[in-house]
């Protein structure tokens, strides 16, 4: 991935120098040609093109945003009830995960959500203890977190 960005910018700047302007406008044509190049030579590439990696971030950072807001609104409509009538619960999830970057930031993405944090993660990494402020069905938190922030991390990570 990181070949196919310096790449693209190595284009980029070719064509800027080759068209002697120096304008952004330049720039951003070169960019699109060697966009254009490196699609066409997408076969000799091991991985994916990079931009389908690049759309995944941006659909990954989108899911957190979604769900810190989501979460947020949940915890002020919990503390703002005048009874307080939480569930509060431990519970392990298991993850498909499996290099440490994709567990560490799975970890973070459930850390920074209020309501819910990481309190453990098992010696074999397989296993993830969360506390949730208020759970009624631990399936389904547990499908939430994995079709949510598991599956957008690998679908970052994965080739």
């Amino acid at each position: 991935m990181a070949f196919q960005i310096l790449l693209n910018f190595f284009i980029a700047i070719t064509w800027v120098l080759i068209t002697a302007s120096f304008t952004p406008s330049t720039f951003v044509i070169g960019y699109i040609i060697g966009l254009l190049l490196l699609i066409l030579t997408r076969r000799f590439y091991n991985g994916r093109l990079y931009l389908g990696r690049l759309w995944a971030c941006v659909k990954l950072t989108s899911i957190f945003f979604k769900e810190l807001i989501l979460s947020n609104i949940s915890v002020a409509l919990l503390v703002l009830k005048p009874k307080l009538e939480l569930q509060p619960m431990i519970f392990a999830m298991p993850t498909v995960l499996e290099k440490d970057w994709e567990i560490t930031l799975l970890s973070s993405l459930i850390t920074l959500t209020p309501g819910t944090i990481v309190v453990h993660v098992s010696d074999d990494q397989r296993t993830l203890y969360i506390h949730a402020i208020d759970v009624n069905d631990v399936e389904e938190a547990i499908s939430s977190i994995k079709q949510s922030f598991e599956k957008a991390i690998m679908e970052v990570s994965r080739t």
